[in-house]
């Protein structure tokens, strides 16, 4: 399984998420023919190209703009799990996740979050608020 993340170009929170369970080929780029597509004007049609080869996974770049890997302009390179490409100098930046993990990861938070307690489990609380009305002198 591979999993692919675009992040918010400033937050480096995801915006959208990819997974692949069998491929062993994905496109990305901003034709509509491509697995992934992304509308942006520095997007290839074709971008970026990632192929499994037995049990790894390496990216292929495919675009005119290039595409980079810590900075660094790449043409084709093994993928490691967590790394980050980024489409042409200033494009879109996506995770790339390699196995299960990140399923597990997901699967954790759905259990930390189904554990927390629901509204009809917390207690309920009532406060009593009271007020004095004021004297018939103080009302102007």
């Amino acid at each position: 399984m591979i999993t692919l993340t675009l992040l918010h170009p400033l937050k480096q929170i995801p915006i959208q998420v990819w997974t692949f369970p069998d491929e062993s080929k994905i496109r990305i780029g901003r034709s509509t023919d491509n697995q992934v597509v992304l509308y942006s004007a520095v997007v290839s049609r074709h971008h970026v190209e990632l192929h499994r080869v037995g049990n790894q996974w390496e990216v292929v770049n495919l675009g005119t703009n290039g595409t980079y890997i810590d900075g660094r302009r790449i043409t084709q390179e093994p993928v490691t799990d967590g790394v980050i490409i980024r489409l042409a100098r200033s494009g879109p930046n996506i995770q790339i996740r390699i196995g299960d993990a990140v399923l597990e990861e997901l699967q954790d938070t759905v259990s930390a979050l189904r554990s927390l307690p629901t509204r009809s489990d917390l207690p309920l609380i009532t406060t009593e608020i009271t007020q004095q009305a004021p004297e018939e002198d103080d009302v102007e």
